[in-house]
């Protein structure tokens, strides 16, 4: 620790309010991205790291410095997640498809999660931070959808510590001493995790996900928004994958392949009378849209969910939908304007 840190720690544990933000600056946005991987809801996550860091202030006198300021946060963070998952009611179910939607039969049942999309501003500067040198994923795919989905099917301890051990990189006795576990019980935690994992995950596209921002993703937005607006179903499968997969967290089942994809679009999206508009934004640093819909000509676009795309070069591999509840932390509006 050098002695700029020692003097913030000195001058924070004295009661400086300023000093100790300054202190735990550097990590505020690492913790809440670390806190929503556990938590899978934006919202939950940020209402943990304020907690956190009310922990933090109040706990300071007593940090003895044989821990790194990060690794201590960490702790005082994952166990608040932890905390949290076991006191926390059933979240009530929203509706996994437009209102007045007919939902025909799934292609296959999955499990039911509650999970949050991610804002694209809590992810500004996430590729900055780099993981130790023991992670396994990249920050970025360790924050798609896919992989935070595949994380809400954990055991909370399990999935704490394969956050911790192959995301953010801690070793295993750093880790053991943030659980207050031992190092075994970690190592063993951690390969139930990753078994499970490998089987939750999707397999790897044959193709990567374009570069956010690239000429291929802003292609794919373009014609996807296109042919989304003007309700054409077969211009929109002409755009995915073979094996492309639509569904909702809230949701017992997927949509699978073109046929799939065309059924579900057809039934519940574009039914007769019914005009849908966007707006773009991004989520879990994928392409995403705000949905609105309005049922007559003159009447104004009203929201109707938030959808995600997930790509693989330049074909959609999966659209997942979030009802209107994920659009207020996007900063997306009631109503579409004009």
């Amino acid at each position: 620790m050098g002695v700029v840190g020692t003097d913030l720690i000195t001058r924070a544990q004295a009661g400086d309010e300023v000093a100790f933000a300054q202190l735990v600056a550097p990590y505020r946005r690492e913790l809440q991205v670390h806190c929503y991987r556990i938590l899978g809801s934006a919202a939950d996550a940020e209402d943990q790291l304020q907690e956190t860091l009310l922990a933090a202030w109040q706990g300071l006198g007593g940090f003895a410095g044989r821990a790194s300021v990060r690794s201590w946060l960490y702790r005082i963070a994952t166990n608040r997640c932890l905390n949290a998952l076991r006191s926390a009611r059933p979240h009530r179910p929203a509706g996994a498809l437009p209102p007045g939607a007919e939902r025909p039969e799934p292609t296959r049942a999955s499990p039911v999660i509650w999970l949050e999309p991610c804002p694209g501003t809590l992810l500004d500067g996430l590729a900055d931070t780099a993981p130790g040198p023991e992670a396994r994923y990249e920050a970025k795919e360790a924050i798609s959808l896919a992989f935070v989905t595949a994380l809400q099917l954990l055991p909370p301890r399990q999935r704490a510590v394969l956050v911790l051990r192959d995301v953010v990189g801690f070793s295993g006795r750093d880790a053991a001493r943030i659980l207050g576990a031992t190092e075994e019980s970690v190592s063993s935690a951690l390969k139930r995790a990753r078994a499970a994992l490998h089987g939750l995950l999707p397999p790897a596209p044959h193709r990567a996900p374009p570069a956010p921002g690239s000429a291929v993703e802003r292609a794919i937005v373009a014609r996807f928004t296109r042919a989304y607006e003007a309700g054409d179903v077969a211009g929109l499968v002409a755009l995915c994958t073979e094996d492309v997969v639509l569904t909702a967290p809230q949701a017992d089942g997927e949509y699978l392949g073109r046929d799939g994809a065309a059924r579900l679009l057809t039934a519940a999206v574009f039914r007769p009378g019914r005009t849908l508009r966007l707006i773009a934004t991004r989520a879990n640093g994928q392409p995403a849209f705000g949905v609105y819909a309005c049922q007559r000509p003159a009447t104004v676009p009203r929201a109707s969910g938030l959808l995600v795309l997930t790509l693989a070069g330049g074909q959609i591999r999966a659209m997942t939908r979030f009802d209107n509840s994920a659009l207020a932390s996007f900063g997306l509006p009631a109503t579409r304007p004009s």
